[in-house]
């Protein structure tokens, strides 16, 4: 097997310096764990031990997160929206977040709040999930092309679901104005001059997969990962994860990509840009990768990726469509893993990397070698269940 259309931009972190963050933290991580396992119908998500994989390419072993089996919402973001709704609800009516209850809060509040956020789909999905939850309004603006399943998911949810004929960027910038203007509260996964403790919140929900998976790698006879594949957007999830990793393990004893569809590569240009200042990416950004379309970084997320991110990483869709087909067309006694676009580029570097005529080069680059343990994290399942079935069935963005 011989790929030869795929092309990949890896570039080393010229600016790291290993400092961690004090917002992504054990402690922080363990208070929002403690708030997700009291969410009826709590589970930690599978971690998948794919070791035919690992053989055929030439690693020790990799490992996979598995977020399309969070709840029943098939990806990982009601972590972060539900944690940052709750503690946004506690701060309202002085409440201790340790102690939260959905349905005794639910009771008590009376007068419902509306909440509003913008999103390619999953982090919508949860918002509207946590306010559900909780008999509260969701308002959920989405940019122009939006999934017909991704929008009606929301919508099942009971929530309002606006689709724009905007990109991402200027779809958050509708909804900051608009709740501003109509009172409602914005629970968003980036942050801006003024708004950073929801973000923040946000981004330590996301830890909860990580602890969860620290724990887990226990179980697989795992110690530690020497690398980490994290896929960026904005940057929340691959800010938060970083952050609460370096704090285990060691900025320096982890080996951390973080990789992005070349269509809206802000982190990869960010990581590249002389100063280590960010760098926005305008346009449509048409990537496949929709959970990862994001022009502009977090300002919360950035820095941790700035100072303690290993390399950055900047591919096109075929490597994800790869990663797609290589995860739901598992080798041997691997377990199956149905991943959606943004979910399994991570997988798709790997594979792509191992098969690709510059193979040894690309491996080295990325430190990779028999005694490397590999973490993945697949963000989401098949969100998009008529777009997973043209890529996995009908080959479309092929690799050869």
């Amino acid at each position: 097997m011989s790929i030869f259309s795929l092309k990949m931009e890896i570039a080393d972190n010229r600016h790291y310096n290993g400092q961690l963050s004090s917002l992504f933290t054990i402690d922080e991580a363990e208070k929002a764990r403690a708030f997700h396992q009291k969410v009826e119908g709590y589970q930690p998500t599978p971690l998948q031990s794919l070791d035919c994989l690992a053989k055929e390419i030439g690693v020790g072993k990799i490992l996979v997160k598995d977020e399309s089996h969070r709840f029943d919402l098939c990806a990982f973001k009601m972590l972060g929206g539900a944690y940052a709704i709750a503690r946004l609800l506690c701060d309202e009516y002085q409440l201790d977040i340790n102690v939260f209850d959905f349905d005794t809060l639910k009771n008590d509040i009376k007068e419902k709040m509306t909440f509003a956020t913008a999103t390619d789909g999953n982090h919508g999905r949860g918002v509207a999930w946590a306010a559900n939850k909780l008999g509260q309004n969701a308002v959920v603006y989405m940019p122009k092309g939006a999934a017909d399943e991704r929008v009606n998911n929301i919508r099942a949810l009971g929530a309002e679901c606006i689709v724009t004929d905007m990109n991402y960027d200027d779809t958050v910038r509708l909804a900051i104005k608009t709740a501003e203007e109509s009172g409602w509260k914005v629970v968003q996964d980036t942050a801006w001059e003024g708004y950073t403790k929801i973000p923040t919140w946000i981004m330590q929900g996301y830890t909860t997969l990580a602890a969860e998976a620290v724990d887990q790698m226990k179980a697989h006879a795992v110690a530690k990962p020497t690398h980490v594949f994290l896929q960026a957007g904005v940057g929340a999830l691959a800010g938060g994860v970083l952050g609460y990793l370096c704090d285990q393990y060691g900025a320096e004893n982890l080996h951390s990509v973080v990789i992005e569809p070349d269509q809206a590569d802000c982190i990869y240009r960010s990581g590249i840009s002389a100063d280590g200042g960010m760098v926005n990416v305008g346009g449509d950004m048409a990537t496949i990768m929709v959970g990862l379309a994001c022009g502009e970084p977090n300002p919360l997320g950035w820095p941790v990726l700035r100072d303690c991110a290993t390399q950055f990483v900047s591919c096109q869709d075929s490597v994800a469509a790869l990663g797609m087909r290589v995860l739901g067309n598992p080798l041997g006694d691997d377990p199956r893993v149905i991943s959606g676009e943004s979910g399994a580029v991570g997988a798709g570097l790997l594979v792509a990397a191992h098969y690709h005529p510059d193979r040894e080069a690309l491996m080295a680059k990325l430190g990779l070698n028999e005694d490397s343990v590999v973490l993945l994290i697949n963000t989401e399942g098949d969100t998009d269940p008529v777009h997973y079935r043209e890529v996995v069935w009908q080959g479309k963005h092929p690799t050869l």
